[in-house]
């Protein structure tokens, strides 16, 4: 199969927040391939350029539902359970958005289409992931 058609996309519109006015738009594209099972890509586009964030995929599901994570990616539910909030810090600053729930859990259930909850070794070669690191130092 083409690997290029093993990657599942989706687009977003989150919202990022800011002091005393609605959430200015941000178009995010999520990005989740198979060979790298456990992560999901969000690249935010705003005026000044693309940023990308990695994190769990876990983490993107369990903050639909409670408060997640620790640190750089913090994902929870807000009180309208139809939002879901990002908290991303970074040495260079930190930000708030929020996305719909919904579009969200859909994009998740394709990626459990692929690689189901729990499979995830089953796709992510550990062996030829350590050789990398052992002929890249």
């Amino acid at each position: 199969m083409d690997r290029e058609s093993d990657l599942i996309r989706g687009t977003i519109v989150f919202g990022l927040r800011t002091f005393g006015a609605d959430p200015l738009p941000v178009r995010a594209d999520l990005e989740y391939d198979p060979e790298d099972p456990y992560a999901v890509v969000v690249a935010y586009h705003s005026g000044g350029g693309t940023v990308r964030w990695m994190f769990g995929r876990d983490l993107l599901a369990d903050g639909l539902l409670t408060p997640s994570g620790e640190g750089d990616v913090i994902i929870s539910p807000a009180d309208d359970t139809s939002i879901v909030v990002f908290a991303l810090s970074a040495p260079d600053g930190c930000a708030v958005l929020e996305a719909p729930a919904q579009e969200l859990a859909e994009f998740l259930d394709r990626t459990y289409d692929v690689v189901p909850a729990g499979s995830e070794p089953e796709w992510f070669d550990f062996d030829q992931e350590i050789g990398k690191l052992v002929t890249e130092s």
